[in-house]
């Protein structure tokens, strides 16, 4: 999962300045920033977190991930507030929002099947190596979960075939960690992380975006506010 290269890996991805972003996206819907998902289909949450984040500007000059472990589906935009690419992803066995203390620690055999659960939250991406030497997107260091390349090293576990489902309930066998197409990864997911740094929205399946992220419809708000100054 992590090893001893990693923290260094992480220490110098923090003190690379990224690259100057393009500018930021124009104004959509009602005069709002929103996020351009171009023509795809996200989730309702999976889009609200995306134009949240755009409209308060919550990722700064950085690219910016959004997965959503309900749909089983990652997204990666530039700091323009444009989609790059999606793809489907493997997550952790274990529904949940949360990362059980000490589990980055142990060893694999170890971890229980409750305990392999992708956590919620925002982070900060971090790339890195993990123990194999294979370089990864650290999600949280701490906890050993990252994004990294679809390893289908035991047979028994169809991890390709999984992937490649259109079924998302098949989705869940990680330990925790992101699975990503290979092409994704290399292509899309890692040299926006390089270039620009990212952070990484992992939408939650228990508790709301609200919660975990302060998140919040900002299409409504301005029809809300929209109303109120009709009736003033």
């Amino acid at each position: 999962m992590k090893n001893k290269h990693a923290q260094e890996q992480q220490q110098a991805s923090v003190q690379r300045a990224p690259a100057a972003p393009p500018d930021v996206p124009g104004p959509g819907k009602g005069g709002l920033r929103l996020a351009d998902f171009s023509g795809e289909d996200p989730s309702a949450e999976a889009r609200q977190v995306a134009n949240w984040a755009v409209y308060t500007g919550d990722f700064k000059k950085h690219a910016f991930v959004i997965v959503d472990k309900a749909d089983a589906r990652v997204y990666v935009f530039g700091p323009d507030g444009k989609l790059k690419d999606s793809a489907p992803a493997l997550l952790g066995a274990a529904h949940g929002d949360d990362t059980y203390p000490g589990v980055g620690d142990k060893p694999l055999n170890q971890v229980k099947e409750y305990e392999k659960t992708t956590p919620a939250g925002r982070f900060v991406a971090e790339p890195g190596r993990n123990s194999g030497g294979e370089d990864v997107v650290w999600v949280d260091y701490n906890a050993a979960v990252s994004m990294h390349r679809i390893r289908p090293l035991v047979a028994s576990e169809r991890r390709l075939e999984r992937l490649a489902s259109r079924t998302i309930e098949d989705n869940r066998i990680s330990f925790g960690c992101i699975n990503l197409p290979v092409s994704f990864y290399e292509d899309t997911l890692s040299p926006m992380v390089h270039k620009y740094g990212a952070i990484i929205y992992v939408l939650p399946e228990v508790k709301t975006a609200q919660q975990v992220f302060g998140a919040y419809d900002v299409t409504g708000q301005q029809q809300g506010l929209q109303q109120v100054a009709l009736h003033k």
